[in-house]
């Protein structure tokens, strides 16, 4: 997935949540534009230490090469209150394994909108992104994502009806 547009004191909290989705959903990495941010590059990859992976978060200045490069191999899809519907694009983009999902942060250039070969709605009300990048998450994937096993995990959760149970590797 791609965050376009990170500003280090405004977005901090949200830039994680949406990078701590994409990697809970099955997203297999992330890259960030704006603002570069090695304290939140250090601080999602003790997550991933801890927690286990694969995912890799990556900085790149310009999200205008990083969109370009991937359309060379693949599909972007942008989440923006301003595309179709979720549902009714899915079997399109599912056709292709080498997907690459947008979420701004502050307003998204309109050439994004040109670039994506589809601009995707969850719904057409202003919402969260890391909402939306979940839901369009769990949607692709079919609910396959909640069930994710992560390699060199030191931390697993033990479902259990009430109370907390971790076990440390």
């Amino acid at each position: 997935m791609l965050r376009v547009g990170h500003r280090i004191e405004r977005d901090k909290r949200v830039t994680m949540h949406v990078f701590l989705t994409a990697r809970a959903l099955s997203a297999s990495g992330a890259i960030y534009s704006g603002q570069k941010d090695g304290d939140l590059e250090r601080r999602f990859q003790a997550i991933v230490s801890e927690w286990g992976g694969p995912f890799e978060v990556k900085y790149e200045e310009s999200w205008k090469k990083v969109i370009k490069e991937w359309k060379k191999r693949g599909m972007v899809c942008h989440l923006t209150m301003y595309g179709i519907n979720v549902d009714d694009c899915l079997d399109k983009i599912r056709k292709n394994k080498y997907i690459l999902v947008v979420v701004g942060s502050q307003k998204v250039p309109g050439e994004i909108f040109r670039l994506a070969d589809f601009n995707i709605a969850i719904g057409n009300q202003p919402h969260s992104e890391t909402a939306a990048l979940a839901i369009f998450l769990d949607r692709l994937f079919e609910g396959k994502g909640l069930k994710r096993e992560f390699e060199d995990a030191k931390m697993k959760v033990v479902p259990q009806e009430k109370g907390k149970k971790v076990v440390y590797r």
